[in-house]
Protein backbone atom coordinates (compact mmCIF):
# COMPACT_ATOMS: atom_id res chain seq x y z
CA UNK A 1 0.00 0.00 0.00
CA UNK A 2 1.37 3.40 -0.94
CA UNK A 3 1.38 6.55 1.20
CA UNK A 4 -1.31 7.97 -1.07
CA UNK A 5 -3.54 4.94 -0.47
CA UNK A 6 -2.97 5.12 3.28
CA UNK A 7 -3.83 8.81 3.22
CA UNK A 8 -7.01 8.16 1.24
CA UNK A 9 -8.05 5.46 3.72
CA UNK A 10 -7.49 7.85 6.61
CA UNK A 11 -9.41 10.63 4.83
CA UNK A 12 -12.35 8.32 4.12
CA UNK A 13 -12.44 7.09 7.72
CA UNK A 14 -12.30 10.66 9.05
CA UNK A 15 -15.08 11.84 6.75
CA UNK A 16 -17.27 8.83 7.57
CA UNK A 17 -17.05 9.93 11.22
CA UNK A 18 -17.94 13.49 10.15
CA UNK A 19 -14.73 14.91 11.61
CA UNK A 20 -12.82 17.86 10.22
CA UNK A 21 -9.05 17.73 9.98
CA UNK A 22 -8.93 20.41 12.67
CA UNK A 23 -11.22 18.57 15.11
CA UNK A 24 -9.39 15.26 14.63
CA UNK A 25 -6.05 16.98 15.07
CA UNK A 26 -7.22 18.69 18.26
CA UNK A 27 -8.50 15.38 19.63
CA UNK A 28 -5.10 13.76 19.01
CA UNK A 29 -2.78 16.68 19.75
CA UNK A 30 -1.76 17.02 16.08
CA UNK A 31 -2.02 20.05 13.85
CA UNK A 32 -4.53 20.30 11.03
CA UNK A 33 -1.55 20.62 8.67
CA UNK A 34 -0.18 17.27 9.86
CA UNK A 35 -3.53 15.54 9.28
CA UNK A 36 -3.73 17.16 5.86
CA UNK A 37 -0.19 16.11 4.99
CA UNK A 38 -0.89 12.51 5.98
CA UNK A 39 -4.10 12.43 3.95
CA UNK A 40 -2.39 13.96 0.91
CA UNK A 41 0.78 11.87 1.19
CA UNK A 42 2.91 15.00 1.52
CA UNK A 43 3.94 14.77 5.17
CA UNK A 44 7.73 14.59 5.34
CA UNK A 45 7.93 12.12 8.18
CA UNK A 46 5.58 10.77 10.83
CA UNK A 47 6.32 8.49 13.73
CA UNK A 48 4.74 5.07 13.97
CA UNK A 49 3.13 5.91 17.33
CA UNK A 50 1.37 8.93 15.82
CA UNK A 51 0.18 6.83 12.90
CA UNK A 52 -1.10 4.08 15.20
CA UNK A 53 -2.86 6.65 17.39
CA UNK A 54 -4.47 8.21 14.33
CA UNK A 55 -5.64 4.84 13.03
CA UNK A 56 -7.00 3.80 16.42
CA UNK A 57 -8.99 7.03 16.71
CA UNK A 58 -10.57 6.33 13.31
CA UNK A 59 -11.26 2.65 13.91
CA UNK A 60 -8.81 1.42 11.29
CA UNK A 61 -5.62 -0.56 11.64
CA UNK A 62 -2.19 -0.32 10.12
CA UNK A 63 -1.00 -3.72 8.96
CA UNK A 64 2.48 -4.83 7.94
CA UNK A 65 2.70 -7.64 5.45
CA UNK A 66 5.28 -9.40 3.39
CA UNK A 67 6.16 -7.44 0.28
CA UNK A 68 4.99 -9.10 -2.90
CA UNK A 69 6.79 -8.93 -6.15
CA UNK A 70 5.23 -6.59 -8.68
CA UNK A 71 3.77 -8.26 -11.74
CA UNK A 72 5.72 -8.07 -14.98
CA UNK A 73 4.38 -6.33 -18.07
CA UNK A 74 3.77 -9.76 -19.59
CA UNK A 75 1.67 -10.83 -16.60
CA UNK A 76 -0.39 -7.64 -16.72
CA UNK A 77 -0.96 -8.03 -20.46
CA UNK A 78 -1.99 -11.65 -19.95
CA UNK A 79 -4.44 -10.70 -17.20
CA UNK A 80 -5.99 -8.06 -19.45
CA UNK A 81 -6.37 -10.46 -22.36
CA UNK A 82 -7.98 -13.05 -20.06
CA UNK A 83 -10.61 -10.54 -18.90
Amino acid sequence: MSFDEIGQTIRNARKSRKLTQRSLGAQLGMSRATISGIENGTVGEIGIRKMLTLCAALGIELVAQKKTRRPTLQQLMQEQSDA
